[in-house]
């Protein structure tokens, strides 16, 4: 029997922290604006680098769910199912079918390949075509 485990609490915490610290540094932006250009510049590019890491490993984590609710045929299976009464099934129906229909995936996508395409940029203005 294969057995599905979450990431290693080290790693969701790793996850979880570059997205408060992307989020926080993302923030800070607009008051470093006005004080020092290179913390400016340092925090957008550490928070830059941090939502790459965050959103792809978030793509990631929503994929995977969606995928095996799709390959064991979960949805199918628990209305079939006898063990559980209709509110039960209801709510796991209501929870398999958000997996498979939300549009979180695309957002993680969107914000994960702005943030590339963003940093390749900066990294080229600031750096390469100086």
């Amino acid at each position: 029997m294969k057995e599905f485990t979450p990431h290693a609490p080290w790693v969701r915490t790793f996850f979880f922290w570059s997205g408060i610290v992307a989020t926080i540094l993302y923030r800070a932006i607009i008051v470093l604006a006005n004080l020092n250009q290179g913390l400016l510049k340092g925090a957008w590019y550490m928070g830059t680098v941090g939502f790459i890491v965050y959103f792809a490993h978030r793509y990631q984590v929503a994929s995977h769910r969606a995928k095996l609710v799709l390959d064991y045929k979960l949805a199918e299976r628990i209305a079939e199912s006898k063990d559980f009464n209709d509110e039960e099934k209801s709510a796991m129906q209501y929870i398999f079918g958000t997996l498979l229909s939300s549009k979180e995936r695309w957002n993680y996508y969107c914000i994960f390949a702005t943030s590339i395409i963003a940093l390749i940029y900066g990294v080229l203005v600031d750096f390469i075509l100086k």
